[in-house]
């Protein structure tokens, strides 16, 4: 699937921890996915997750 996020605003996850290097954004307002990237490699590649499965990942995260 290719989705274009040229324009996609991205945000760095709440779950990120920058001490650690873990530093994870997602890209907001693209409809029905969440583009997922590597803050570290922004040139690198975009993970595209349907926003069906995103939600209960997200919940599972909070749960933990």
């Amino acid at each position: 699937m290719h989705v274009d996020v040229s324009a996609a605003a991205w945000r760095t996850s709440s779950y990120s921890t920058a001490p650690e290097g873990l530093c994870v954004e997602v890209a907001d307002g693209v409809t029905g996915v969440v583009p997922v990237r590597d803050s570290k490699r922004r040139d690198g590649g975009v993970v595209i997750v349907s926003a069906t499965a995103w939600e209960p990942f997200v919940a599972q995260l909070k749960a933990h």
